[in-house]
């Protein structure tokens, strides 16, 4: 298991934007489209989940938002844009590869450009996978702001991210001047947080992704944009009620962003959604883990 992926890449034009994407697996198997989550690269998907779906059958095609790693770098104040254009670029990648129709697997931000896509273009979903995410439609920024602020939640609302993960953010801004090691200082701690305190963290595993990270991307800051995107708006969770996709709901019991309340309700309101909640799993994707997600999506998929 720990020959080198090779994959076949691709860079699709997009309205303008160039979106850097990689295929893997025959042609001829369904397809699994990776979606990675805000201010994150493609890559990310850790290569043994992506080995593992292919030798399930899958063809699988993960890819870079715009914003990060090798696609494009967007001058927000002069072309901003929302997750609706986000989930756009992802039609693109699929389109670039000849993809009618494919099973989507979504993480964090990723998850809810796979729910909109369920709800706006379902003939393009076979099916929905949410991974580490929230409902469709959750005012995530007004949230945060109560939170930093010391306010409770509005009601009805979702809790809010934990005051050690707020924290570890209000203090992870990249500096360009920094270098590699600024960096990696800068961004382990915040990883500490993500992983969560139940799974062992192995910080070589982190150092390592974060390295890889750093060296593919054009702009670092640029990520921070998807905030932004996200703050736009536009989506109702009710739409959710609309999505036919068979939908799987994972979810960490550790996760310290969108803690399981959110997974509750992402499975309440997606008719027959299955919830799988993971033991000790926080908000990211430890190589500990590639096998049972893996298992997940490849019967999810099935």
């Amino acid at each position: 298991m720990n020959e080198e992926l090779v994959g076949r890449e691709r860079v699709v034009p997009m309205d303008g934007i160039e979106l850097w994407a990689e295929e893997f697996g025959s042609p001829e198997h369904p397809v699994v489209l990776l979606v990675m989550g805000a201010q994150a690269q493609g890559v990310q998907w850790n290569d043994g989940i992506v080995r593992r779906l292919v030798e399930g059958g899958r063809r699988v095609i993960r890819y870079d938002h715009r914003d990060t790693g090798r696609s494009s770098v967007v001058d927000f104040a002069v072309r901003p844009y929302t997750v609706a254009d986000m989930a756009s670029d992802a039609l693109a990648v699929l389109d670039a590869f000849g993809v009618a129709r494919a099973h989507l697997v979504g993480a964090s931000l990723g998850g809810i450009i796979a729910q909109r896509l369920a709800v706006t273009d379902p003939e393009r979903v076979l099916t929905l996978t949410i991974l580490s995410s929230q409902p469709l439609g959750t005012d995530t920024a007004a949230v945060v702001r109560r939170a930093m602020a010391g306010e409770p939640p509005a009601p009805g609302e979702l809790p809010p991210p934990s005051t050690e993960l707020l924290a570890a953010l209000a203090s992870t801004l990249p500096d360009p001047e920094a270098g590699l090691e600024g960096h990696l200082a800068l961004r382990l701690p915040l990883w500490r947080v993500l992983h969560g305190s139940v799974l062992p963290f192995d910080e070589e595993e982190y150092r390592a992704m974060e390295r890889r990270v750093f060296e593919r991307a054009r702009d670092l800051a640029a990520g921070f944009n998807h905030t932004l995107a996200g703050a736009a708006g536009g989506d109702d969770t009710a739409d959710l009620a609309s999505v036919a996709a068979p939908t799987l709901v994972l979810h960490g019991t550790e996760d310290p962003m969108f803690p399981p309340a959110h997974a509750e309700a992402s499975a309440a309101a997606i008719s027959g959604a299955r919830l799988v909640m993971i033991e000790g799993l926080g908000h990211s994707l430890p190589r500990a883990m590639d096998a049972r997600l893996a298992e997940e999506i490849l019967r999810h998929t099935a």
